[in-house]
């Protein structure tokens, strides 16, 4: 029994979401689980003694000597289920010494975009669409490169695909059979030997404008990338 010795001066009933609002703000914050604790890359994040390096050799018919191109990656939230790889630096290396103000430059640069953390699939792209105004040059196989910087652009690509952090697009089972049997058939039909004929593709294919590489023939009457799958058709 509760005795009230006071005067009552005013008084409001008390509500069952009163209750539960009062409760709830009773209630402990709930401790950070370890899972919950996931480290990013970001610029302030320190270099480990240790990083983990591919190196991949760029070898043009524009320059007597090789580049060597090394990208180091960093163990992000090691032993857990947030375990990733993250580029963290890139070194250029060449007897080359033409290059040597700009592969400096280009280096530090692409450095400190890996350390801001975030998306940096986007320079990919920012360096395939680098064309040099003296031309490009052909790889073995036929694959055209508009310029040196494009084709540090496809190693780049190349290392986020190996590291996870780029799908590598596929064309279907049934698009990949299509441009078999359509490889197999123009092969037949045509036996002529042009500056290409040691591509992997079909003799006569002309370059594809989407990913540079000799091997858009006409195809049910439309022109048609065997690389790619691009089509003018659509």
């Amino acid at each position: 029994m509760i005795t009230i010795d006071k005067k009552i001066a005013k008084y409001r009933v008390e509500k069952p979401e009163d209750a539960a609002a009062k409760a709830a703000a009773e209630k402990p914050a709930p401790l950070l689980r370890q899972e919950d604790n996931v480290v990013w890359m970001h610029e302030k994040l320190e270099r480990p003694d240790m990083l983990i390096g591919s190196t991949y050799k760029i070898k043009t018919p524009v320059s007597d000597h090789a580049m060597y191109v090394t990208i180091n990656d960093m163990l992000l939230n090691e032993g857990t289920p947030h375990e990733q790889r993250r580029p963290f630096e890139i070194f250029i290396n060449t007897k080359n010494l033409d290059h040597f103000q700009w592969i400096v430059a280009l280096t530090r640069i692409i450095s400190a975009v890996f350390r801001k953390g975030g998306d940096v699939t986007f320079l990919v792209d920012e360096l395939k669409g680098v064309f040099d105004p003296r031309g490009g040059y052909w790889q073995t196989g036929g694959r055209f490169m508009p310029s040196l910087i494009a084709e540090l652009g496809h190693v780049i690509e190349r290392h986020l695909q190996f590291i996870g952090l780029l799908k590598k697009t596929e064309m279907d089972e049934h698009r990949k059979k299509l441009i078999e049997e359509k490889k197999a058939e123009y092969e037949a039909r045509n036996k002529q030997t042009d500056a290409f004929a040691k591509s992997l593709f079909p003799e006569g294919a002309q370059m594809c404008a989407k990913c540079n590489t000799t091997a858009v023939i006409m195809m049910d009457g439309c022109m048609t990338c065997l690389n790619c799958a691009d089509s003018k058709c659509g």
